[in-house]
């Protein structure tokens, strides 16, 4: 076969090929060009805060306009300096001390930074980049998972309170069982969703930088005097994360499985719902919104099918499966240091950009979705065995001998319609308005708090 250049259609991962739009807003984050911009915010923020440092007498803090220079490095980082960056790195073969001699490039064209070059990269291991680096990366990749999930959310929230009072067949092992309202089955999933929700945004992200082995050893020779922990804590908050103390020469990515653990079972939760709606499209309890020109099946014309919610399980499923082998692995580093992390860190990125293609899929298919009460109505009023359960309840409360063995003689693998269970109250001995109450009770009326528990949602971000 000839030679193929690259287009979306030759790429290996649909990330970059047939979903590269869905994914764009992951692209300036988990790409080789965000690590590469991370490493260079690291390696500038680094100079700018040695220079700061009273302890470093040859360095001299920097004007105001040496400074304005650096920030520029950082703010205005492009396509093509990383295209430069890789250019160093074909030299070098290696890549964070490419985006050191990058910097270097930079700084002698201003005589007073050029002054300064020998203190980019100073005293650093690459893991102090790198590290760093990563946790940016996912600080602002968590923010962008966070948008997609806050809009799945509110779309959950939107819909358990339309349909609050929606009463609904439940159906525990499959079987009919205690009526529901369509709109608290929605405000479950919400709410377990929202509980991940939450963790995910509230796990820390560690970074360090102290060294090759996690013990300043380079550091204390070159500056005795200087309080280089002290130094290293400040460094790493003012990044916005959390400070490890105590690493080996990496930081040992604890952290990563922590925030992987929740995306995992806010995944989890959804995929569960994905399972859950199927199977309810499938009863007829929803119908799917056509859309002009799209078909169903390739054979069968009157077919629409449940796609969203089947695309969304399985993008959530490769997703789980990057996120968990991450978790598994990044923990796990052969005495100080091993380079087994490298490759996998460089996916991260897979596990964000299949969550959110999900998580959109999902949205989709909610956003078709439309609610059939004629079936959900005609389940209901084929079960009247249902009232069983309050049935049995009252008479426990008044004292009648087997209440259970009876209803379960009465209604057990038997048709139970209104008329059988109106009779078989009507000759019960209890106060008349426990009768009267029982009496009034149909399937559809036999929902207990469900509409009041369907609008007690939480306070969405």
């Amino acid at each position: 076969m000839k030679h193929i250049d690259y287009s979306p259609l030759t790429a290996i991962s649909p990330i970059d090929g047939r979903y590269f739009d869905k994914t764009r807003a992951l692209k300036p984050v988990f790409s080789e060009f965000g690590l590469i911009r991370y490493r260079i915010t690291v390696q500038v923020k680094w100079l700018m805060a040695l220079a700061d440092e009273p302890g470093i007498g040859e360095l001299a803090p920097f004007s105001m306009a040496a400074l304005q220079q650096l920030q520029v490095l950082i703010d205005e980082f492009s396509l093509e300096d990383a295209e430069q960056i890789k250019q160093i790195e074909r030299q070098t073969n290696h890549d964070v001390k490419a985006c050191e001699y990058f910097i270097k490039q930079k700084l002698s064209a201003s005589e007073e930074l050029s002054n300064a070059q020998e203190f980019v990269h100073f005293a650093c291991t690459s893991e102090d980049v790198n590290n760093l680096a990563h946790g940016l990366m996912l600080e602002e990749g968590r923010k962008v998972l966070l948008q997609y999930i806050d809009e799945l959310l509110a779309k959950f929230a939107a819909l358990a309170i339309e349909f609050a009072a929606v009463p609904m067949l439940s159906r525990t092992h499959g079987q009919a069982a205690s009526p529901t309202t369509v709109g608290k089955e929605l405000a479950n999933v919400l709410h377990r969703l929202y509980r991940q929700r939450t963790q995910i945004a509230e796990a820390q992200l560690l970074g360090k930088i102290n060294g090759a082995v996690g013990n300043y050893n380079a550091h204390i020779v070159a500056y005795p005097e200087v309080d280089w922990p002290k130094v290293s804590e400040q460094f790493v908050a003012g990044l916005g994360l959390g400070w490890n103390a105590m690493t080996t020469q990496i930081e040992p990515h604890d952290c990563i499985a922590e925030i992987m653990a929740p995306i995992n079972r806010f995944n989890n939760v959804l995929l569960d719902f994905n399972r859950d709606i199927w199977g309810y499209i499938s009863l007829g309890y929803f119908r799917q919104k056509t859309v002009a020109g799209e078909i169903g099946s390739s054979t069968m014309p009157h077919k629409v099918n449940p796609i969203d919610f089947e695309n969304s399980e399985g993008n959530l499923g490769i997703a789980n499966a990057v996120n968990q082998h991450l978790a598994d692995k990044l923990v796990v580093s052969r005495w100080q240091r091993d380079l087994t992390d490298s490759t996998c860190l460089r996916n991260m990125g897979l596990g964000f950009a299949h969550s959110i293609l999900a998580y959109q899929s999902t949205l989709k298919g909610l956003n078709k979705l439309e609610l059939s009460e004629d079936a959900i109505s005609a389940d209901l009023e084929a079960s009247w065995e249902v009232l069983a359960e309050p049935i049995q309840t009252v008479m426990r409360r008044y004292g009648i001998a087997n209440p259970y063995e009876q209803l379960k003689e009465l209604t057990r693998g038997q048709a139970v319609n209104e008329a059988r269970l109106r009779e078989f109250v009507s000759e019960l001995n209890i106060a008349p308005e426990a009768k009267r109450v029982l009496l009034a009770l149909s399937p559809a009326t036999y929902t207990g708090l469900a509409e009041s528990l369907a609008l007690k949602l939480p306070e969405l971000k």
